[in-house]
């Protein structure tokens, strides 16, 4: 038991220090030594887009292309931003479910007997390597009103290696205190704690292998998921002790306001993501937005799942409504993703790469998910609507901005290669 403590004590020395502003990155920027970290965001959404209103029309495509009603708030940021069409996660079945497989790709009933399986996001395939130097491998951001907003089962956007949820931060308040508020327990008491889960662990652990002989095949698997449990949590476990007497970065927003709700909360959320990137807290974050209370923010009195079965009429003009409001504020943050400068003189927008869309198109449509990319990290060319042949898997995106920002992945969820119109 010594051994392997020391042994776990020993790996975790080895990790790469993490690029602290106070003692490191901002040096290191400012001879040009390093350069600035890539990162990688998604923001999704449930029920979809007014399908008259939101896409460009395919006839018109490359840089010669008009921005639809539904995206006109962009267009100030039209040649950093491209829309991509004709692609669809091919195994999914759910009308319902806007981000459950979104960033996945995965096969619900690729587990024989089993009626949901999921598999590794794509966030958490980024996470795995930009994470390792930074406090926080992922944050995942969240809504309350998850059920009033299509996206289906999950905690947030986010499924781990197992195919497991991911936990989200529910709302502004939670994510500014996660993400920049410091330990008030003292450290050799956060310590001791530390050096007790790792006890437990040991022996949980222990319990485990003598259980292995005799297994069956079925239980065996079920071992096999929990022994990858146990080593999730080495990991965190390992992250925590790294990171124990480093305080958190002073935060360059103030602490939001409690109980935002529609509008204001993705406004406040998307500055929060901005602050998390600037102070390299972490360079991965998704969030799973709001529907329903954007409606109620907007004063729009139409249920958002009515809303998303629109026919010309208030649920049209509704839906159409919730469009422009949500490209108004996507225009927002790519604003201050523009202004918020690098050590080395670049943008913040030079070094991210940005996905926004959701699994659905409109009312109970899962074919030409809404897609829209932009931020300079991946190399993607930008400025451009592109139509992919029909069916085109999602996960080929997602592939390809992986391999943008140096996560050579060999392939993700369902996808057959990478999109080479994206590519500069």
């Amino acid at each position: 038991m010594k051994n392997r403590r020391q042994f776990l004590r020993s790996t975790s020395a080895l990790i790469t220090l993490p690029a602290l502003e106070s003692i490191g990155f901002k040096a290191f920027a400012a001879t040009k030594i390093a350069t600035p970290p890539k990162r990688l965001v998604f923001l999704g959404f449930g029920w979809g887009v007014t399908n008259e209103t939101w896409f460009p029309d395919v006839k018109k495509t490359g840089a010669v292309w008009e921005l639809p009603e539904g995206l006109k708030p962009l267009a100030r940021h039209q040649k950093d931003i491209t829309v991509v069409q004709g692609c669809t996660n091919k195994f999914t079945n759910e009308a319902h479910w806007g981000s459950t497989f979104w960033l996945t790709g995965a096969n619900r009933y690729a587990e024989p007997g089993q009626s949901f399986h999921n598999s590794i996001s794509a966030d958490q395939v980024a996470a795995s390597q930009l994470g390792k130097d930074t406090r926080f491998a992922s944050i995942q951001l969240n809504t309350p009103d998850v059920a009033n907003s299509g996206h289906g089962p999950g905690l947030s956007m986010a499924w781990d290696v197992r195919g497991k949820p991911m936990a989200g931060l529910e709302n502004p308040v939670t994510a500014f205190h996660r993400l920049f508020s410091n330990e008030t327990t003292p450290l050799n008491e956060r310590q001791a704690m530390l050096a007790q889960k790792r006890s437990v662990l040991d022996a949980v652990l222990e319990d485990a292998k003598r259980m292995q002989t005799g297994l069956t095949k079925t239980d065996t698997d079920k071992l096999d998921e929990y022994f990858q449990s146990i080593r999730d949590i080495e990991v965190r476990l390992g992250k925590d002790e790294q990171w124990l007497s480093v305080p958190k970065s002073k935060p360059p927003v103030s602490e939001p306001k409690p109980g935002l709700a529609g509008k204001e909360e993705i406004q406040v959320m998307y500055d929060l993501i901005v602050a998390a990137l600037q102070t390299d807290s972490t360079r991965v974050i998704t969030y799973r937005q709001p529907v329903g209370t954007l409606l109620q923010s907007l004063a729009l009195k139409v249920a958002p799942h009515d809303m998303s079965h629109y026919s010309p009429g208030d649920r049209m003009a509704a839906s159409q409504k919730r469009d422009a409001t949500q490209s108004e504020l996507l225009a927002g943050l790519i604003d201050k993703l523009k202004a918020t400068k690098e050590a080395d003189g670049t943008s913040l927008f030079d070094h991210v790469a940005l996905a926004y869309g959701s699994n659905i198109r409109t009312i109970h449509y899962l074919d030409n998910c809404p897609t829209l990319l932009t931020g300079g990290a991946a190399n993607l060319k930008l400025g451009q609507h592109l139509v992919l042949p029909k069916d085109t898997p999602l996960a080929n995106v997602w592939l390809t901005m992986l391999h943008g920002i140096g996560v050579e992945a060999e392939r993700h969820g369902d996808s057959t290669g990478v999109v080479k119109e994206l590519i500069v």
